[in-house]
């Protein structure tokens, strides 16, 4: 199979990524090992990528008819979210799991409404880290943290968290496109539950998940087998299970919905990548 090309047989029979080399590769990274956060920066028209990342993505994208269109349509609404939680006058925001840097960064779409608004970004990539913080390198309102969000204690302990977010007032939390890549043993509801605890009343929070609502199974398939050999599984979830998610927070009208239909015009309702994709906001 096409994925049999990331492994090399071990003495125990399994089969790990190949060896890659490639030059610049930062102490500690990985390159061999599609990730999950470059391949997204590939397939967004990033350069922060390696050969590995851009052949399993490659291989997506040709396996997958809107597979480039859904990464869109979820980067498109992640704008509109950012934009409609900063018009009901939010100025504070925690981006988990954020990616590395694109255009439409969170603190940009933020800053437009809010040009003093304060943004953290939080990743588990030293990669993904050390590009946001060249980017923010002038920023004094923002800050881009390594930490796992899968253990919320790592991020509220950190310093640029302390400094920017101040819990006691209404703050922006974003997951997105994130929780897909969290499994049910790693408790993906206790996760969102544990930031939402500390969310003062009129918090907004933002979730954006892969669905296998309506798709094709053997695409499905496919997009499961490619993660299984990247940084982090795939988890599709269905409507009531990504519902779960917001915890029983008001969800602000249309409600979860798939993505190209959130706040969106005729054309953006009309690209079928979307429909790869539930996003919604919901009010504490």
């Amino acid at each position: 199979m096409f994925y049999d090309r990331f492994r090399r047989p071990t003495a125990h029979g399994r089969r790990e990524p190949p060896v890659a080399q490639e030059p610049g590769v930062p102490q500690g990274i990985d390159p061999s090992t599609p990730n999950v956060a470059r391949m997204y920066d590939y397939v967004l028209g990033g350069k922060d990528n390696y050969a590995a990342d851009r052949e399993l993505a490659g291989h997506l994208i040709a396996s997958i008819p809107d597979g480039v269109e859904a990464l869109r349509a979820n980067r498109r609404f992640l704008g509109r979210a950012i934009a409609h939680v900063a018009g009901q006058g939010i100025d504070q925001f925690i981006d988990l799991g954020a990616g590395l840097p694109n255009q439409g960064n969170v603190h940009e779409v933020a800053q437009r409404v809010h040009p003093h608004a304060r943004v953290v970004y939080v990743d588990i990539d030293p990669i993904v880290i050390a590009h946001a913080r060249a980017l923010l390198a002038a920023d004094d309102r923002t800050a881009a943290v390594q930490a796992d969000m899968r253990n919320p204690e790592t991020v509220f302990a950190s310093d640029a968290v302390a400094r920017l977010i101040d819990f006691d007032r209404p703050v922006g939390v974003i997951f997105n496109a994130m929780l897909h890549f969290v499994t049910d043993a790693e408790d993906p509801a206790g996760i969102v539950a544990a930031f939402t605890d500390r969310m003062a009343p009129g918090s907004h929070l933002v979730i954006s998940h892969s669905t296998l609502d309506d798709r094709p199974a053997d695409l499905v398939e496919i997009i499961r087998s490619a993660y299984d050999n990247a940084s982090a599984p795939m988890v599709f979830r269905d409507h009531d299970r990504i519902l779960r998610l917001f915890n029983g927070l008001a969800l602000v009208d249309p409600g979860l919905v798939k993505v190209n239909r959130w706040h969106a015009d005729a054309e953006e309702a009309a690209a079928s990548g979307g429909a790869w994709v539930y996003g919604g906001i919901a009010v504490k």
